[in-house]
This record gives C-alpha cells, structure tokens and sequence, in this order.
C-alpha cells in the first residue's frame, strides 16, 4: 500500500511509476479526495478546539452552541470516514513501484537474463514428457483425479508420491539446517484481513479459493502461497531491531483457481489448482531489503544446485512482476519435453508495501517507528522440481535416477520404475 504523503511530494512522478506497473490511475482524483480529507479533518480540529474552550469558561449560555458544534464534529467524523475509505480503496488497489534497476516493459518478453547454470542433458532418445513418463509408470493418475476432483488435479502413486515427499523435506533440511530458516506449520485456511496484509485482496479476488465455515460470518479462504499466513504474522505487530531478520520457511499445500489461464498448461502438472511448495520469507529493515533478496535467491539456487538440475536467472520486467513486489527474480528448470525453461521459484522484495498494508512496525536505529520491509521466495516449488527430475532425470528404458541427495530420504533407492 501506498503512502499519501509520498505521492503527495510528486503526483507526476508517481503516475509515470504507477503506468509502468501496468496499472492506470486518476492522479487528480486521488488528490481532490486527499485535499479534501484533510480540509475536513481541519474543520473538525477547528470546532473541537471551540468546543473545548467552551466547555473551560463552563457559561451556561454557550451550552447550545457547544451542543451545535458537537452535532457538526459528529457530521464531519461520518463524511471524513467515508472520504478516509475511498482513498484506502483506491490506494489498495495500486501495485507496488518498481526499483529504479528492473526493466521497463509490458510483459515477460522484457525480461533480462541474468545467468544460465548447470548442463542442459542430452539425450539418445526422444524425451518423453513427465505425465508421459508417469501414466507409462503407474506412478500418475488424472483420470481419476478429474472424477474425484475435476481438472487440474492428479493422484501420485508409489514411489512418485514417496519422491514428491522426499523433495519437500530435503528442501526444508536444506533451508533450516543450512541457512537458518526457522521453520513453520502454519494454518492454511486465513481469513480477508490476512489476504488483504499480502494483497491478494481487494484486487485479485477471482483468483481465491474462498470457503464457508460454520457459524462463521468472516470470509475465509484457502492460500494460494504459504507467503501470506507467513508474512501476517507480523501484522499489528511492533518489533525491535534485535528482532530482525526474521526467516521463516513452511511446506505448505497451496490452492489457486488459475482464473487467468483457461487452455494453457492443459496436460501435466505444470499448473494445477491445488500443488505443494516450500516457501521462504523474510522481514527485515527496509536497508536491507535488496542484499537480503539476493541472499534468498542464493538460498532457492542452492536447491537446484544440488539436486544438479539446469536452470536460469532471470530479472522480471515491471509488466511481469507481482503485485507487491518491487523487484522479482525469477528461476527457471530446464523442461526437456517442452525445450525450454520454465519458472520455478520467485524471489521477490515488497520494501514497506505490505507491511503499510498489515501495520507491521519496529523501532529503527534512530529510535523511530516505521514499517518493516518484507520478501517471500519459493525454495523451490514442489511440484515443478519433481517435473524437472522426471524430466532430466529420465532413462531410455522408461527409469528415472533419483538425484543423490534426495536417495537417503527415497530409502536409498537409486531409482524409479
């Protein structure tokens, strides 16, 4: 969420970033509402300070005047509460501003590559695509899925749901042991407050798996990224610079109704409505945001290194960033079947975005109150990495080797099928 002082400083300045975001904003609009906000906020100043002096002279006379102010205090609070309401509305539905080092650009095809790791496999055989290889295997079921469930839904069987399990743990030995991640199990059922805190509410509602509690008039709904239960649980909260940083990482079902996306990713498991993923975030001082970015990318790199999968960096462009991020790097595995790379983790930064939007604060080193800086990163997504292993990963006779590090959480298997 934004700040109305700070677009207040420079309106001109924060329409250019806000179009950069792909977003359109009546900058004139915005500025009436906050002009007139504040002068109703003065007048109701004015008429308690009045009413005040009134009440000291305690003369009998000026009763029905201190009554009339009072009448006219209570009719400035009701329409400087509905005024206070719109400007909230319509700065919630604004995403972050971009750092002045990601790229300018509508899309993805402005994305900028940063580096390109590990050997793309070559193989003696056409490869075979990972629903190919686990339909072929008995290890994949969608049909069953869609009758149980609907589309974009799979069972995994045997040694595959064995190996999607073996993944997760590693990925949280990894981050916990190695980088100093505590780790959580958190709810995964929040309700709007917590949506709102992460921003996925108001404006991407139609993207949310919401749900009907008994007895419960709140609105709940089913994360769609372990971010948002995480990050929240610094909001209203009050830290002190001895606190930070705070790392934290959970695996954690997620749930998205991929609204956007009707007819791409049919096939597979590339984009399903309910996957699993291990996340990291981070809060720390605003100062240090962007160096803690990069720690997390490394952290997120680090699993793919190990499990020696190929995979690329990639700076995403303002038109492809999320909505409250204002800098995101992407990694993306190399998907044999498919001949490209495909995203696999996100490390973003949000600066004080949303914790404006939660009220999460601390006390700096100048002993000032202000808003916490927060980051959230996959490391990595479950489902994906156990693409990229079948994938990659694949033998002529229809086998798949499990990866070292991942054989001691696989009973020591060597491989599958």
């Amino acid at each position: 969420m934004h700040d109305i002082k700070e677009i207040r400083k420079d309106p001109d300045l924060f329409e250019k970033k806000i179009s950069e975001r792909k977003a359109n904003i009546d900058i004139k609009k915005i500025l009436d509402l906050d002009k007139k906000n504040r002068e109703l906020i003065q007048t109701k100043e004015k008429f308690e300070q009045e009413k005040k002096l009134i009440s000291k002279k305690k003369d009998k006379s000026q009763f029905k005047k201190s009554k009339e102010l009072s009448i006219k205090i209570e009719q400035l609070i009701k329409e400087q509460s509905e005024i206070k309401k719109k400007i909230d509305l319509f700065l919630s539905s604004l995403p972050n501003i971009a750092r002045e080092d990601v790229p300018i650009g509508k899309d993805e095809s402005m994305n900028k590559e940063i580096e390109k790791v590990g050997t793309i496999p070559k193989f003696d055989f056409k490869p075979l695509s990972h629903n190919e290889i686990g339909k072929r295997n008995g290890l994949m079921d969608f049909e069953v899925a869609s009758k149980t469930s609907g589309a974009r839904f799979v069972f995994l069987k045997k040694e595959l749901a064995l190996l999607e399990r073996a993944i997760s743990n590693f990925m949280l030995d990894t981050h916990t042991k190695n980088f100093g991640y505590q780790e959580i199990s958190p709810p995964i059922i929040v309700n709007d407050d917590t949506m709102f805190g992460t921003g996925q509410l108001p404006k991407f509602e139609s993207d949310q798996f919401e749900i009907k509690l008994e007895d419960d008039k709140s609105r709940k709904f089913l994360i769609p990224t372990a971010e948002v239960v995480l990050t929240n649980i610094v909001r209203e909260s009050f830290l002190n610079k001895e606190d930070l940083p705070l790392r934290l990482v959970a695996s954690t079902a997620c749930f998205r109704k991929e609204a956007g996306s009707h007819g791409k990713d049919t096939k597979g498991m590339i984009r399903q409505h309910q996957f699993y993923k291990v996340e990291l975030v981070s809060i720390v001082e605003p100062k240090d945001a962007l160096s803690e970015l990069e720690r997390m990318t490394n952290c997120a790199q680090e699993i793919l290194k190990k499990l020696n999968l190929p995979y690329r960096v990639v700076l995403l462009a303002t038109g492809d960033m999320g909505f409250s991020a204002e800098k995101t790097l992407d990694l993306e595995v190399w998907i044999p079947s498919e001949n490209k790379y495909r995203e696999i983790s996100s490390c973003s930064s949000c600066g004080q975005f949303q914790a404006r939007r939660m009220k999460a604060r601390y006390k700096n080193e100048k002993k000032e109150t202000d808003f916490l800086a927060t980051l959230n990163g996959s490391g990595l997504a479950v489902g994906r990495t156990l693409i990229a292993i079948m994938e990659n990963y694949q033998q002529k006779d229809g086998t798949i080797i499990i990866p070292d590090v991942l054989r001691p959480y696989m009973n020591n298997k060597k491989h599958i099928g």
